[in-house]
């Protein structure tokens, strides 16, 4: 996740948090439903807060709220009441309330008369809008519109802003409604246990005009909502005795389906935004590692995401987005000039990652023969991909990928730990530039390896060869430069003088994952990943407690972020630690359980000894991609479950803790056909494999040995 702006807590009102997501449209909300000025909440549309207040009295009284769910990513309905009138502990009357976000929202609300007497009332909703960018929302810096005007309509309150040439507007509209320029209001009569019913329209205006496809009362199910619909049809069915575990993957799939965007040039393409609510937004390395992890649910998400990425690849050296021939995107820049724009000049290109994931993900599509109607289009972006990796990413000439922001405003850091002080010593101080990170090194080792298998599966033997040796040498000096054998650990990064940053990190963990460690010290990273001062029982810290920059409320120096932790399992199942894996996964499986379900970007570093339950990281994302995406890998690492479709082979061999019962998943995709996986301990099945595929009870084996014949 970016660190290019500070993270603001939707929650920082004090408040439970609600949040409702489609596409890159999104609104936060307390608990009641209602949007309080002054806080980092509202109704987002095209990056621009459409929506600023929203609070409803019911005669002049707030309500007590009662209930605030989501019931889709989509749509949440909140319950609540009035105060008793004239020193009455209980009001008869009860309201219910269901918001949708799409282009704008609907928001329908219904007053229940509980009583056998008739009421009248007076429903009044205080609306604002203050139509500003999301990123000064998010930064608590709102910064006035140079031109604003409120025009009073018949049923309607129009609100417009103009900022640097830009406008920006939107409709607030409820049939029957009084309307002032502050507020709508509703004189209701309910029959003696009778039901009252409005509907209220927030639809944004770009440049004057609304969306092609606004909420209106014909349509009470928008197409955002039809299409999120259509896309659990097409899903695996999970069915797991624990049930724990079944609710984590499902609400996993759920968010992974809200968190779709959509390239308005190619609708059938879906890409992965980052998360909810501040990164609705494409980001090269979150996209491609939560595709990644969420193949098992939807690999068309793996297909898009790629599709969109080649489409912004970088073609030009421009220091002041860092775009360079070749390389992946980091971002697309939000602002209430560009929204959400796939294409055009809002993409920023510092980060060292994304483009070697590039092609890592490419290759994993082809092992899961995904990829065949790709290739022909994508390889040629994955060869230039490799062009950066070694002429731009290489600053020096050495082998390693490094990194240095080309300008003041740029990520200072650009590996995935990119908040400013994410990279330090083991005494604390802060590694400078250039700097080689030791997992962007095992990212270049898997997408060597994964071009000369695709090579391989094209009958192209001399390009194999050649990206296979690329391979090997980067891991003999992988291997030999960022090992500490005083530590028993990788270092973190190499600085701008060539010293290894010995601080002990989850980073190495990713090495593992990428299997560019040496056999013989695989046992001893697994060691210190194990350690009490990295496993806290939930997770992996991000730096180990005995660090000098540890903190457990740190966004990297110490906090648990689940897709690290996932990665890391992985890594550790890949070299045969099957127990610490195991344990790495039910940890992580126990902690989504204390946050109902659906685990958070991030959560603070204590130990389970220490505190029952994980502790919230105070700003942290959710629903956000790849820490929803964890849990579905890690159920796919806990069943050793690998597709090797070049080779007409497929590997499962699970390992699953007696308490988690039986699994299975119907309607999986593979290649051309839909499959159903059956587990349980160490048995495992499959139905419906294509003719002349075999089932390998037994581990994939490592990448470099599939380059046998």
């Amino acid at each position: 996740m970016s660190a290019w702006n500070e993270n603001i807590g939707a929650g920082s009102s004090g408040l439970t948090a609600v949040t409702v997501v489609e596409g890159s449209s999104f609104c936060i909300s307390a608990e009641s439903g209602d949007v309080f000025p002054g806080q980092p909440q509202g109704a987002f549309y095209q990056d621009t807060r459409i929506l600023s207040c929203w609070q409803l009295t019911v005669d002049g009284v707030p309500l007590e709220p009662l209930s605030g769910q989501t019931r889709e990513p989509y749509r949440a309905v909140f319950v609540g009441r009035p105060r008793g009138a004239n020193g009455a502990v209980e009001s008869p009357l009860v309201v219910e309330h269901s918001r949708q976000v799409g282009p704008g929202l609907r928001d329908d609300i219904k007053v229940h008369n509980y009583s056998e007497q008739p009421r009248t009332c007076r429903i009044q909703i205080r609306v604002d809008a203050d139509l500003s960018d999301l990123f000064d929302v998010k930064g608590g810096k709102v910064v006035p519109s140079a031109e604003h005007s409120r025009k009073v309509r018949p049923d309607a309150l129009q609100i417009d802003a103009i900022r640097n040439g830009i406008h920006r507007g939107v409709v607030i509209s409820a049939p029957g409604a009084g309307v002032t320029e502050d507020a709508l209001t509703f004189d209701a009569v309910l029959a003696p246990r009778g039901n009252w019913t409005a509907t209220v329209f927030t639809t944004p205006l770009v440049d004057g005009a609304g969306p092609e496809q606004p909420f209106t009362h014909e349509t009470a199910q928008h197409v955002g909502a039809q299409r999120y619909a259509a896309w659990e049809e097409h899903v695996p069915r999970l069915t797991v005795t624990d049930k724990n575990v079944e609710k984590v993957l499902t609400r996993s799939q759920e968010d992974l389906g809200a968190l779709r965007i959509f390239d308005p040039d190619h609708p059938e393409r879906a890409a992965v935004a980052a998360g909810a609510p501040w990164f609705m937004a494409l980001f090269g390395r979150d996209s491609i590692l939560s595709s990644y992890m969420a193949l098992a649910v939807d690999p068309k998400l793996a297909a898009g995401t790629l599709q969109t990425l080649a489409s912004l690849q970088g073609e030009k050296v421009d220091p002041d987005t860092e775009e360079e021939p070749g390389r992946i995107l980091h971002e697309v820049r939000l602002g209430v000039t560009a929204g959400l724009a796939l294409g055009g000049s809002q993409a920023y290109y510092g980060t060292a990652d994304a483009t070697p994931l590039f092609v890592a993900l490419l290759a994993e599509l082809g092992r899961w023969g995904l990829a065949g109607d790709l290739l022909d289009s994508l390889l040629p972006h994955a060869d230039r991909a490799l062009d950066w990796v070694q002429h731009y990413g290489d600053r020096d000439g050495d082998g390693f990928v490094e990194y240095q922001r080309a300008n003041e405003h740029g990520l200072l850091n650009q590996g995935w730990k990119d908040s400013w002080d994410g990279i330090n010593f083991s005494d604390g101080r802060m590694a400078e530039a250039p700097i080689a990170l030791c997992e962007v090194q095992g990212y270049v080792y898997g997408a060597y390896l994964g071009r000369a298998l695709l090579a391989q599966q094209l009958g192209d033997e001399e390009t194999a060869s050649k990206w296979n040796r690329r391979a090997a040498d980067i891991k003999a000096e992988f291997n030999e430069k960022f090992w500490l054998p005083r530590k028993g650990y990788f270092a973190v990064a190499l600085d701008k003088d060539k010293r290894p940053v010995d601080a002990c990190t989850s980073n190495m963990g990713h090495c593992l994952w990428s299997a560019i460690v040496d056999a013989d010290k695989a046992a001893l990273v697994a060691e210190r990943l194990m350690s009490p001062e990295m496993f806290t029982g939930w997770g992996i810290r991000t730096l180990a407690a005995d660090m000098g920059a540890y903190n457990p409320v740190s966004y990297h120096n110490g906090s648990v972020w689940p897709h690290d932790t996932a990665l890391i399992a992985g890594g550790l199942m890949r070299y045969g630690f099957i127990e610490e894996a195991t344990r790495i996964a039910t940890g992580l499986f126990d902690a989504a359980e204390k946050f109902d379900g659906r685990l958070p970007e991030l959560f603070c570093g204590f130990s389970r000894d220490d505190f029952p339950d994980p502790v919230p990281f105070p700003t942290s994302c959710s629903p956000q991609a790849w820490a929803s995406a964890a849990p579905v890998h890690l159920m796919r690492v806990l069943l050793r479950f690998d597709p090797l479709l070049p080779r007409e082979e497929v590997c499962l061999a699970p390992v699953l803790p007696a308490e988690f019962g039986s699994f299975r998943a119907d309607h999986v995709q593979m290649g051309p056909s839909r499959i159903t996986v059956h587990a349980a301990g160490t048995e495992g099945s499959i139905d419906g494999l294509s003719q002349g595929l075999t089932l390998l009870n037994k581990p994939r084996p490592p990448l470099e040995r599939l380059m046998a014949p």
